[in-house]
């Protein structure tokens, strides 16, 4: 009886000497946080695909600023896959091999470098368009920002590649038992990924956001003043229309941060750390959330957005066309 006992508490009940322990969960909690996972991850991946699509679809919003916010989209929706993965390690255990294991980090790692580095997109774009809107369109253009994304994104695979080449030589290597999905990241290393992946951005979205909102009360200031003043009237409308961008992004930026502090925060230690995906998962989740809470503040604060989906769930842009519709 006791042997069937810990054979069910096991991750490979097969491999009785080799194999992991799976961690003490209740089965009500156990499945809870399960059907959670589950139904969390398919809205993230259908929300940021109706995102990519919107986006991409339909002219009049493919903008540089939204260019932009297709690199997040893209960026979410892969997370949605991540949160997957995340669902079949539940109770502890790695079912999908090292090779998985390994693919697993090195994607989170990047994805989680380029979507803090769209942030800094994002608060260059923001600060451009209300501290210096003359020349917005010359400095902020289509062709710019889609090199900026591309060498985000680029840079943030070569990069995590290098600092996790030791892993890459041979992967599961680490593992002290069999069901296990470790990472190790020396001390080098990780001071290198803590300064260009989290606090040297961060503290870039941090400067140039405190600049933008210094300008946005001038500007609010200043429209008050010449409310009245009838040939001022188009020109207010631009920047209330730039300065309602600022604060969508705005919350989109915060709300980023406030979910990705914890996961590089808890790694900040003086020594060489071993990453597990059980151990970790609490930290992970919070920042995987966010990627679901994206395309929720888009559907608030954009019409835009609401628009472009009743088009694409009504298979509106099935039409030809479809395209060219105007949704501002």
């Amino acid at each position: 009886m006791m042997q069937t006992l810990d054979e069910v508490d096991l991750c490979f009940p097969q491999l009785l000497n080799a194999s992991c322990r799976k961690t003490a969960l209740p089965p009500a909690v156990s499945m809870i946080t399960y059907i959670m996972l589950t139904f969390i991850g398919l809205l993230t991946l259908m929300l940021n695909l109706l995102v990519i699509v919107s986006i991409s679809h339909f002219r009049q919003i493919y903008t540089p600023t939204n260019i932009i916010l297709l690199s997040l989209g893209i960026s979410d929706f892969l997370v949605g896959f991540l949160i997957f993965i995340q669902t079949s390690a539940i109770d502890g255990c790695w079912f999908l091999g090292d090779f998985m294991c390994l693919l697993y980090y090195v994607l989170e790692y990047i994805i989680t470098a380029s979507s803090i580095g769209t942030m800094v997109l994002i608060s260059v774009d923001r600060y451009v368009a209300i501290c210096d809107p003359m020349h917005y369109r010359t400095k902020v253009s289509e062709k710019r920002v889609k090199m900026c994304v591309c060498a985000c994104w680029g840079g943030s695979t070569l990069c995590h590649c290098v600092l996790l080449r030791n892993n890459l030589k041979q992967p599961g290597s680490l593992n002290s038992c069999i069901g296990e999905c470790v990472l190790l990241i020396n001390n080098i290393s990780l001071v290198i990924e803590m300064n260009v992946s989290f606090v040297g951005p961060v503290i870039v979205v941090i400067v140039l956001y405190l600049r933008v909102f210094v300008v946005v009360i001038a500007q609010v200031r200043a429209m008050r003043v010449h409310t009245a003043a009838g040939p001022q009237q188009s020109s207010v409308k631009v920047k209330k229309s730039e300065m309602k961008a600022a604060r969508t992004l705005g919350v989109v930026i915060v709300a980023f941060l406030l979910c990705i502090c914890p996961f590089y925060c808890g790694t900040v230690t003086g020594e060489d750390i071993l990453l597990s995906v059980s151990s970790d998962a609490s930290i992970r989740l919070l920042f995987y959330f966010n990627s679901f809470l994206n395309p929720l503040i888009y559907a608030f604060f954009y019409p835009w957005f609401r628009k472009s989906i009743k088009l694409i769930l009504t298979l509106q842009i099935l039409k030809p066309g479809s395209s060219d519709f105007k949704l501002m």
